[in-house]
């Protein structure tokens, strides 16, 4: 008889208070409520029916039960909440003009120069793949990210006078 992906049989642990079992497991979790995207507002965060998720825990007995401690990951999909750019702007019959007014023309109004506006102003200056990004080198160009590459910074003939203090 198959066991179901998360469950965890502790009664060796129950015997042992202090003993510790490593547990990472996988599977799908059935989603209800505000986790599914069943009558979920469009901009709330959902997991995706049959997403697999991820539980890595140490599991360990004390005095009168189990106490699990590690993480759980999950796929999900949402706006961003610094991707998700507030906007409010106004559209007037006619061309832009000095006011920066979007136009109205034949009664329509076209939000695509309002999306594209909105996202060139919010594009960061200096874009990072990730917040801990250690770049390349300067010296070599490899991906510090990936590993050390050995180079030794050059030095600076501005400084040289100064080495002699080291």
């Amino acid at each position: 008889m198959a066991t179901a992906p998360f469950i965890v049989h502790v009664a060796r642990l129950r015997r042992n208070p202090g003993l510790v079992s490593h547990e990472e497991r996988h599977g799908v979790v059935a989603m209800a409520g505000p986790l599914h995207e069943n009558g979920i507002d469009p901009g709330r965060s959902v997991v995706p029916e049959g997403a697999e998720a991820e539980v890595e825990v140490d599991v360990r007995a004390f005095s009168g039960g189990i106490e699990v401690v590690g993480t759980v990951r999950a796929p999900w999909t949402g706006i961003c909440r610094r991707c998700a750019i507030p906007v409010q702007e106004r559209y007037a019959p006619g061309s832009v003009n000095e006011d920066e007014l979007y136009p109205i023309v034949d009664d329509t109004i076209d939000l695509e120069p309002l999306a594209r506006d909105a996202i060139v102003l919010e594009l960061p200056m200096a874009p990072l793949c990730r917040e801990d990004c250690l770049g390349l080198c300067p010296q070599c160009g490899a991906d510090r990210n990936e590993g050390e590459c050995g180079c030794v910074a050059p030095r600076d003939a501005r400084w040289a006078n100064l080495d002699v203090l080291r």
